[in-house]
């Protein structure tokens, strides 16, 4: 699956390679910071193992959909790759698989037929943090999320801005609706008592969007720990089938969707978006950690949290800064996976119901 990479990967056309800014045990005097440099400097200092500490354990985890992408993101961590490289990886690997419809090429589209696909990037160790959402005609949104943290003063574009943004980068374009998907998009407007010429002349959507939207949503997301114990996190998706044109759900709002601290963890949802919104889930699960919860009662808690607004389907994956992890949901026959340095294949499980 390397060939998702391409032989500039990961880095955007022209985009210089990231570096975590180096980590002193004294504090450096103070100087002048040139314009931009701010956004390197580390507001987090990791444990390097020396001092009996033990080294970080390479891991990374992801929603169930994301396991075939996993073998690649450890690959890099086994060379001695960082985290915000392997969940990239992994993430674009996933949206460039087109039998996935909740993710990227052959992510289901919106009530009008067009996909449009959120996603947001979190490096753990400086808190910087990229998203787009909205973004429609291109392929891989991870890498473009991560453009927006790495090349812009903002933390999200949306809409018409990131595709702009995206066609500046030089971006690869793609038409993310696929035959298959376009054929389940006429079905459901069938259903609806539509069709696409129906549906394009009408001047109200919302009856429609009323009938065609379901429990269905999908995403994908990966929480990693690298060799020098930094964490990062990625969420991608074409968010909720058939929605109204612009809905934007959780995968890009940090905090809601995907959080992380090299510190404490990381927590990134699937499911009903609108929730984890509601709820900064992902931020509050990565402060529960902080507090010394286990990840296990992490994910318990917030699904617990979701129950409470709606009975909606909901989804989490939790990982410590010590690389034990949890996942939770509140509808059966939901799965999650991992995989650590020691492993030759990920293991996929099943997530603790919570009701």
């Amino acid at each position: 699956m390397d060939e998702h990479l391409g032989p500039e990967w990961p880095c955007s056309p022209g985009r210089p390679r990231p570096r975590h800014a180096r980590l002193r045990k004294r504090r450096p005097a103070r100087r002048r910071v040139p314009r931009g440099a701010q956004h390197d400097r580390p507001l987090v200092r990791v444990a390097s193992g020396a001092g009996g500490q033990r080294p970080p354990t390479l891991t990374i985890v992801a929603s169930g959909n994301g396991a075939s992408a996993l073998p690649v993101g450890m690959r890099l961590l086994r060379r001695g790759g960082n985290a915000l490289d392997a969940v990239e990886a992994c993430a674009r690997i996933v949206e460039a698989d087109p039998t996935d419809t909740s993710v990227g090429r052959g992510g289901k589209p919106n009530v009008l037929g067009i996909v449009e696909l959120d996603a947001s990037i979190v490096d753990g160790t400086t808190h910087r943090v990229g998203a787009v959402a909205a973004l429609v005609g291109y392929l891989y949104p991870i890498s473009i999320a991560r453009a927006v943290m790495e090349r812009t003063p903002h933390v999200m574009l949306v809409g018409a801005g990131a595709a702009r943004f995206a066609r500046e980068i030089g971006a690869a374009k793609a038409q993310n609706l696929t035959a298959s998907t376009r054929e389940l998009w006429v079905e459901r407007l069938r259903k609806a008592h539509e069709t696409p010429a129906s549906v394009r002349r009408r001047a109200r959507l919302l009856p429609v969007v009323r009938k065609t939207v379901r429990e269905e949503r999908g995403t994908v997301n990966f929480l990693a720990i690298d060799g020098a114990g930094h964490i990062a996190s990625a969420v991608t998706t074409s968010g909720w089938a058939y929605k109204y044109p612009g809905r934007v759900g959780d995968s890009p709002i940090v905090g809601a969707g995907n959080y992380c601290d090299t510190r404490y963890g990381a927590a990134a949802c699937t499911g009903f978006g609108e929730l984890a919104i509601r709820n900064v889930t992902a931020k509050t699960a990565v402060d529960r950690l902080a507090k010394g919860i286990a990840p296990v009662e992490v994910a318990r808690l917030a699904v617990a949290d979701a129950n409470v607004l709606d009975d909606a389907a909901f989804n989490i994956v939790v990982l410590a800064a010590d690389g034990t992890h949890a996942s939770a949901t509140n509808r059966e026959g939901r799965r999650y996976c991992f995989m650590t340095a020691d492993m030759e294949e990920p293991v996929t499980t099943a997530r603790e119901v919570v009701r």
